[in-house]
């Protein structure tokens, strides 16, 4: 029997989570070798594919602020349907890329796509969602970001990935089929979907001014944007270390299979860690987060054999389990309801960590890579760790708002 709380998830939440579970699987076995593609196949310096690689999140940072306040002006429909579409035809242009600057067009596109579409479809999760069922619906969502990323890294090493664009083509077809369901569902539920605020969300200035203002925001996305830069050194710096290093022996088939075991192991640990952090303010995972990754990235630099290397890559799924299960959950509660896609677009601008991370890496690893693995990661690991003096002072911030909120409360 379907538990009663998995019946309070709306339909259209199903098609996000079972869609971002498709969406991610196509991508995981297409986007995380594309810099193995460019340096071992199209022979592209390190800094270079960096560069390239960097092209996305910079994109993605440009518009993420308006990705989500778009949808809070005209609607989540209309910015998940163009984007989801533009989104497919970005894949079919990785497939047909075959230039170095063709490459780096289409990753612009595809930051650009991702950073429309992800703070819709998360605000729509909240919008469709009852209070008591939201930290569930965004932990099915992760979840099933990390059942595709089990499965689409080893497709992808099946389908040569590290040598060819033909998975991309997959995954335009995917998305494709995606943006079709949502479509039908968007026209089944109609009668189904949430009530318009009558609020008249914020004007652009009138929005940065009053998130920017936000004396818990603020410290959380800067300190969650030197997470997100440890984070970003997974799919990129690790991915080229591990090709270049000739200490280590086939390099492509070890990172498929570190991203396949991230994965595995995010879905074994997630659901104790989030009943035993959920008891905290939700800044206090993302402290704890920060260290496990900054440690993790230490570990990939002494670590030239494999059990060194596995557990690294098990410290950092921890660390990426309390990062990110707690955040979407911590933006809800910071912000009002006619302002969430607002929120959820800003927070990307802590992609900023992903644009630093493949270029930072890419230098270091161009000059260090065949000498000292520790020489690469452990500045990373250093900048990594940069964010915790502005993650412990949002939790010291959110803590003196809720007790302040809570005496005026009990004084009414």
């Amino acid at each position: 029997m379907i538990p009663k709380t998995l019946k309070q998830i709306h339909p259209l939440a199903w098609t996000i989570i079972v869609g971002t579970m498709f969406g991610r699987l196509v991508t995981s076995m297409s986007i995380p070798f594309l810099a193995i593609y460019l340096t071992g196949t199209m022979g592209v310096s390190a800094t270079l594919t960096g560069f390239i690689v960097a092209a996305s999140s910079l994109a993605g940072v440009s518009v993420s602020f308006y990705g989500g306040y778009i949808s809070d002006r005209i609607g989540r429909k209309k910015v998940l349907l163009v984007s989801v579409f533009c989104w497919a035809a970005v894949f079919f242009g990785f497939a047909a890329s075959s230039e170095v600057w063709m490459f780096f067009v289409v990753n612009v596109l595809n930051g650009l796509c991702r950073s429309v579409f992800e703070p819709a479809s998360r605000a729509l999760l909240s919008d469709t969602t009852p209070p008591e069922h939201k930290l569930l619906a965004f932990n099915l969502r992760y979840a099933a970001i990390n059942i595709g990323v089990v499965i689409g890294p080893i497709l992808g090493l099946r389908l040569g990935s590290a040598e060819s664009t033909l998975p991309f083509v997959a995954a335009g077809v995917v998305y494709v089929l995606y943006g079709l369901v949502l479509i039908a569902q968007f026209s089944a539920h109609r009668s189904m979907m949430p009530a318009r605020s009558d609020s008249v969300p914020p004007r652009i200035r009138q929005a940065l001014s009053v998130t920017g203002r936000d004396r818990v925001f603020l410290p959380v996305l800067i300190g969650t944007t030197f997470c997100v830069l440890g984070y970003g050194h997974f799919s990129s710096t690790l991915a080229q270390y591990l090709t270049l290093n000739p200490n280590i022996a086939n390099g492509k088939e070890l990172f498929s299979y570190m991203l396949a075991m991230n994965a595995a192991v995010v879905l074994i640990v997630q659901y104790p860690i989030v009943q035993t952090v959920r008891r905290f303010r939700p800044v206090v995972p993302l402290i704890f987060g920060n260290v496990f990754v900054a440690g993790s990235l230490l570990m990939f630099g002494l670590g030239h054999g494999l059990p060194l290397l596995l557990t690294g890559v098990f410290v950092f799924t921890v660390g990426e389990v309390l990062l990110f299960t707690m955040l979407d959950m911590l933006i809800d509660r910071i912000a009002q309801p006619e302002w969430k896609g607002t929120y959820f677009g800003t927070i990307g601008f802590n992609n900023i960590g992903n644009v630093a991370a493949p270029i930072v890496g890419g230098l270091l690893l161009d000059r260090f890579a065949l000498q000292s693995g520790f020489a690469v990661f452990a500045p990373l690991a250093l900048l990594t760790a940069c964010g915790l003096p502005f993650l412990l002072a949002a939790h010291r911030r959110l803590t003196v708002k809720e007790e302040t909120e809570r005496r005026a409360a009990l004084s009414e």
